[in-house]
């Protein structure tokens, strides 16, 4: 996602209430962030925060964490989370370092609409190349859970042949979401290609 230059992104990043600007520092600690125990679902790259916003605000006894790398980005989705999610909170960071962050403690992980890198050189930058799949199996708790959106069809192909190889089981499968599950709360983007008759690709892997 680009978005124009915002002069004082720094500014309204730092001031929001709903941001950790020092994540590392609460690595294997994030339950005392939220102070409880509830299960720990976070989204790759929340764009403007529709989806985990809406998820938080339907399921109080999920603790949701949006990652996003683009300060721009930040600074036009964190002052419009609406006041009073406590259960949900946002962290700046290149999902590289994830690891770096969570450790034995997420229990869900999102990957909606993450960029699909096409060219064959770059492939070990999808969120579902073992470099990744590797880093995710020092952050879950228990049970490996992922669930994927994504509207281009390589991307999504590739995935279920990586999860597959890497131990996943897959449920949930399929080639068009919009006729499988209609209803359902949706990202920025799934909303612009639903518009435009794009197919929506989804999967649950658990391993």
């Amino acid at each position: 996602m680009r978005l124009r230059n915002i002069k004082n992104k720094e500014e309204i990043i730092e001031n929001s209430k709903y941001i950790v600007l020092n994540p590392k520092d609460y690595k294997g600690k994030w339950s005392k962030v939220f102070n409880n125990d509830n299960p720990i679902y976070i989204e790759i790259g929340m764009g403007m925060g529709k989806f985990i916003v809406e998820n938080a605000k339907a399921n109080k006894n999920i603790n949701y964490i949006g990652i996003e790398k683009q300060d721009n980005v930040l600074a036009r989705s964190l002052p419009n989370i609406p006041e009073g999610l406590d259960n949900l909170r946002v962290i700046r960071l290149n999902a590289l370092e994830i690891d770096e962050v969570f450790s034995k403690e997420v229990d869900l992980l999102y990957l909606n609409f993450s960029d699909p890198w096409p060219k064959v050189r770059h492939n070990t930058r999808r969120l579902t190349s073992n470099i990744f799949l590797e880093k995710y199996d020092k952050i879950f708790k228990d049970k490996k859970i992922i669930e994927q959106r994504t509207d281009n069809e390589n991307l999504f192909i590739y995935s279920i042949e990586m999860l597959s190889l890497y131990g996943y089981a897959l449920s949930e499968v399929s080639f068009d979401l919009n006729t499988m599950i209609p209803e359902r709360i949706t990202t920025e983007y799934e909303d612009k290609f639903m518009k435009k008759g794009n197919k929506i690709y989804h999967l649950k892997a658990s391993k």
